[in-house]
């Protein structure tokens, strides 16, 4: 691994202006969430699974059918 040059908080800061640029900051966090969702369904999948997961996705589909019948 060495040919991968350190990445220090300069580095980090100009890909963060360019993600910004990119998505807008009103996409941003939609954006992050989608980022953070597809992790934890990667991580997910690598563990095999889990009945707490999957009251939890219940759980997440029964607050979001609710909040749909009220709009």
């Amino acid at each position: 691994m060495g040919f991968l040059p350190n990445i220090g908080p300069l580095e980090l800061v100009i890909v963060l202006v360019i993600v910004v640029l990119i998505f807008g900051p009103k996409r941003l966090p939609a954006a992050a969430k989608s980022v953070g969702e597809g992790f934890r369904n990667f991580r997910h999948s690598l563990a095999g699974g889990d009945d707490e997961e999957k009251k939890h996705e219940k759980t997440r589909s029964e607050l979001d059918e609710k909040s749909e019948t009220k709009v």
